[in-house]
């Protein structure tokens, strides 16, 4: 990390333009003098000058943008990812990963960004109970109902000058990929019973937007959802409003 100035008189706001307006607005009633920007890929984030990021520190709300070690070391107040998933649900795509797994609880970290993804000392954790039948779609409106609350309970702190205090919790689980997503979808001919019940829960929900496929004799077939099964509304989009009603 760079020397810094004075005081932080900058975020950069990583994240999708509906969440952004929200999360500013937030950060904004802590601080009415910071200035707020908002990046949503990595060019945008190359893009910011060697000054711009040493008055800056970088906060990252649920998104899929892996910011470089340089631009991380760039920053003069450091980095903070609000990630859509529990200290043991580590990398891509986590709740369709704890569908599967039939996860009995679910939460959402804020963690310190390292050049190594969901790897950072942990500043802020949410757990709660996943109810019996809880869809993917379901699940991530949760999560990010959850992510939500806990931003606005560290936006204070993220305004400050100080490094966030971190908590003695430590990652856990398996880091999953795009690959492991990848390859749930993608099952074979000798799967069992099980194993397939559980993929149909992940991708089975009409509001995943992901197909389950079954290799059969070198033919590849397509699972499809019940007539009856409704299509969920972006979960995001569900959660943020929420979140922007009670800013």
């Amino acid at each position: 990390m760079v020397t810094a100035p004075a005081a932080c008189d900058s975020i950069i706001l990583l994240t999708g333009p509906i969440e952004a307006a929200a999360l500013a607005g937030v950060l904004g009633l802590r601080n009415s003098t910071i200035d707020i920007r908002h990046v949503a890929t990595l060019d945008e984030l190359e893009a910011l000058s060697p000054a711009d990021l040493a008055r800056s520190r970088l906060v990252a709300f649920s998104t899929t943008v892996i910011v470089p070690g340089p631009i991380l070391d760039a920053l003069g107040y450091g980095a903070y990812n609000f990630h859509p998933g529990p200290p043991d649900y580590p990398g891509w795509c986590p709740a369709p990963m704890a569908i599967y797994d039939r996860a009995a609880t679910f939460g959402v970290t804020a963690h310190v960004m390292l050049d190594r993804v969901d790897s950072g000392p942990i500043v802020g954790v949410e757990i709660f109970c996943v109810p019996a039948g809880t869809t993917v779609a379901k699940l991530e409106q949760m999560a990010f109902v959850a992510l939500a609350r806990l931003f606005w309970n560290l936006a204070q702190s993220l305004t400050g000058r100080e490094p966030l205090a971190t908590q003695p919790i430590a990652w856990s689980g398996v880091k999953s990929t795009r690959r492991l997503y990848q390859d749930l979808r993608e099952a074979t001919a000798s799967i069992s019973k099980d194993d397939l019940d559980r993929r149909v829960a992940v991708f089975g929900d009409a509001g995943t937007g992901d197909d389950l496929t079954i290799m059969l004799h070198g033919h590849r077939f397509r699972y499809v959802a019940p007539e009856n099964a409704a299509a969920a509304a972006r979960p995001e989009m569900l959660a943020i409003e929420r979140f922007a009603k009670s800013a």
